[in-house]
């Protein structure tokens, strides 16, 4: 194999440019060729299908930076429709005339569902990247138990998931952590501590509402950041229970700190941040408000009275915020741990490639005896018996839901991602940079300008 192609696509993730360097790296000492794709699947539906030499002379262009957020290279939430076989033939006729043997796309499980159809036509491998942690199996028996049933009235048919048999293990969790993860724990970690000192201060309840969708391993790994209270998705809310405790607290040191994840759901199962439901481009529920829709029913069942006879505040609407980490989850420089093993797993997708491989997926493992690893992995074992893909789950035993904090299982998953997940150099470039004086009067540099520079096109006009 001399050329191959990778794109971005889906979410921004701080690790992408990782994950692209390290494939480039690896892709030189093979001398391979690498095209960068730009804006994802967008630029294989455009007749011109833009790109970028990522190591003309097998070396990297000065513009690819490993510690720099987001991806040089852009992304967009389009996506490959199976049913579309023209389209399909489209795509690889233009990746063909650009001379690509084999095609990287850097995404989530979205991502790898689309996958499938493009590896019949053409080579294709996923190197795997979202902050919520969702691209995985916690056991590789977990796509069997997925089942079809009749829907309501006998209408149609529903998925739903039979009861595990499986025995829950750290050493087989399959993929055990993706590249955006770690950083954006840290980050929504360091909100979570920096948010308590304003409700010691002011006596207040707050309510953090961090990433995830319907996976809470964002939120299981905010514990980093002491809240008081974590809420998953995957467990349904004890609202009396959830009650006793922010009371019990409150009680105690005049102040709560709650952190829950966007997809958390009621007692019957109802998503609380989905009362408007809105839809992002690939289909997916956009969701918005849990922390808002939280905030209600606390008000609603604490009441006035019991923050006015502590004298701290006329009302419960007045003692109960909430904030949202949002989007800063997902951007600016990456720590350490989602580097290198972005990185690896970006170099981990170059070489199945040239070995041959199709329909694969470069994934990180652990164990206690080996430590973190990467492997290549057949990208079917991901698929139920009717080829889709489902989003990991956090799974339950990682959830103490009487505590609402990480369980004993909880804390060891997170320990081997998080004890030196932090660099010297994180610390130092923060210091260095995030104060310069250059800061005040030099305007923000983008790399979309000098990447567009660099793209080319099919019919060999610039752009």
């Amino acid at each position: 194999m001399k050329r191959i192609g990778i794109l971005t696509a889906g979410g921004d993730t701080p690790a992408l440019n990782a994950t692209i360097q390290g494939a480039v790296v690896r892709a030189n000492k093979l001398k391979v060729e690498i095209f960068g794709l730009i804006k994802g699947f967008n630029s294989l539906f455009n007749p011109r299908v833009p790109h970028v030499h990522l190591n003309p002379l097998y070396q990297d262009i000065p513009e690819l930076d490993p510690t720099k957020g987001g991806t040089l290279l852009g992304s967009s939430r389009d996506f490959v429709d199976p049913n579309k076989k023209e389209d399909l033939d489209m795509v690889v006729d233009r990746l063909q005339k650009l001379g690509i043997e084999g095609l990287i796309c850097v995404g989530g499980d979205g991502t790898l569902n689309g996958l499938q159809p493009l590896a019949e036509r053409l080579p294709t491998v996923l190197a795997p990247k979202t902050i919520d942690n969702d691209l995985g199996l916690n056991y590789p028996s977990e796509p069997d138990e997925y089942v079809k049933v009749p829907g309501p009235d006998g209408k149609g048919e529903i998925y739903t998931r039979n009861e595990s048999r499986a025995t829950f293990d750290l050493n087989g969790i399959v993929n055990y952590v993706t590249p955006g993860y770690a950083t954006a724990v840290f980050v929504s970690a360091s909100g979570v501590e920096r948010l308590r000192t304003t409700a010691e201060s002011h006596r207040r309840i707050c309510i953090v509402e961090v990433m995830g969708r319907h996976s809470g391993y964002i939120a299981l790994g905010s514990a980093y950041g002491r809240p008081d209270i974590i809420l998953v998705p995957e467990h349904a809310l004890n609202l009396e229970h959830l009650v006793e405790k922010v009371k019990q607290i409150y009680d105690l040191q005049k102040n709560v700190v709650i952190v829950c994840g966007e997809g958390i759901v009621d007692e019957h199962g109802n998503e609380l941040g989905d009362e408007v439901k809105t839809y992002d481009p690939a289909g997916n529920v956009s969701l918005s408000g849990a922390s808002e829709a939280l905030r209600s029913r606390l008000i609603k069942m604490i009441g006035d009275k019991y923050f006015q006879s502590y004298r701290r505040g006329e009302s419960a609407r007045e003692a109960i915020f909430t904030r949202k980490v949002g989007h800063t989850q997902r951007g600016g420089r990456p720590i350490l741990f989602d580097r290198f093993y972005g990185a690896q797993l970006g170099a981990k997708a170059v070489e199945m490639l040239v070995e041959g491989r199709n329909n694969a997926v470069s994934i990180l493992q652990y164990n206690a005896n080996q430590g973190f690893h990467v492997e290549g992995f057949d990208a079917n074992r991901f698929r139920d018996r009717w080829g889709l893909i489902h989003a990991r789950s956090m799974h339950p035993s990682l959830y103490d839901p009487v505590l609402m904090k990480p369980s004993r299982a909880g804390i060891d998953y997170l320990l081997p991602i998080f004890t030196d997940a932090i660099g010297e150099d994180d610390m130092e470039h923060m210091r260095q940079t995030l104060f310069a004086a250059g800061n005040l009067s030099q305007p923000y540099h983008s790399i979309n300008t000098d990447i567009n520079k660099r793209i080319r096109y099919i019919s060999g006009e610039e752009g």
